[in-house]
């Protein structure tokens, strides 16, 4: 690999698909993103070793609850076909897809939650994407000195 490793933050609610959920599985799609920005991230930024902190949100305790890898290249979201899905996408062809996925494996859950606020209230990661006010995105870039620190919080 000659590409640096990157970092990223994916957001999921646990009653969806939690950590838990993919540690039993392994390896799961990260499929239903339909934000231009998210799906950007995962299509031209992230590359197969990349390492994602797995993210819990719209729950009691929002936060940092695990380690994922990015285990394949991006690939057409399979769910913007599917009439049934709830991520249909009617105005999205299969020779031009309109939305993208990434599958991501399984690394490790945290010892405890790394919350929303505790987050919030670290000096060094106040420049950081999820912390800001109003960045309500599912997928987004961690720079490395903000992904060392979060991990020293375990």
């Amino acid at each position: 690999m000659t590409a640096k490793t990157q970092y990223w933050l994916m957001k999921s609610e646990p009653d969806a698909f939690s950590i838990d959920d993919l540690k039993r599985k392994g390896q799961e799609a990260w499929d239903g993103v339909r934000n231009y920005q998210a799906r950007n991230f995962m299509r031209d930024g992230m590359q197969v070793g990349d390492k994602v902190f797995f993210y819990h949100s719209n729950c009691a305790e929002p936060g940092i609850v695990g380690v994922a890898e990015v285990a394949t290249d991006a690939y057409p979201d399979p769910s913007q076909f599917d009439p049934k899905s709830k991520y249909f996408d009617a105005a999205s062809a299969r020779d031009n897809p309109r939305w993208m996925l990434v599958d991501v494996k399984f690394v490790k859950k945290l010892k405890r939650t790394i919350g929303l606020k505790e987050l919030q209230s670290e000096p060094a990661l106040a420049e950081m994407a999820l912390v800001r006010k109003g960045n309500r995105l599912s997928v987004m870039p961690v720079e490395a000195t903000e992904w060392r620190h979060i991990l020293g919080m375990e």
